[in-house]
């Protein structure tokens, strides 16, 4: 009975491994186009000009 208990250990360990894997695998796709949106609206944010600000002028103390 008790060389059973030790065979079960590598058994529910191969089984939990199995159900990882599978889960580690899985396509993920869905979240990429949600993310290549985001950044798309952030490169467009961040090549708009904005009126308010200008360019500071550099001071030379010479």
């Amino acid at each position: 009975m008790a060389a059973l208990a030790w065979l079960l250990i590598p058994l529910c360990a191969a089984i939990g491994a199995a159900i990882w894997g599978s889960w580690a695998a899985r396509n993920r796709t869905t979240g990429d186009v949600t993310e290549l949106a985001g950044y798309a609206r952030f490169r467009e944010a961040m090549e708009k000009s904005h009126s308010g600000s200008e360019p500071v002028e550099q001071i030379s103390n010479v």
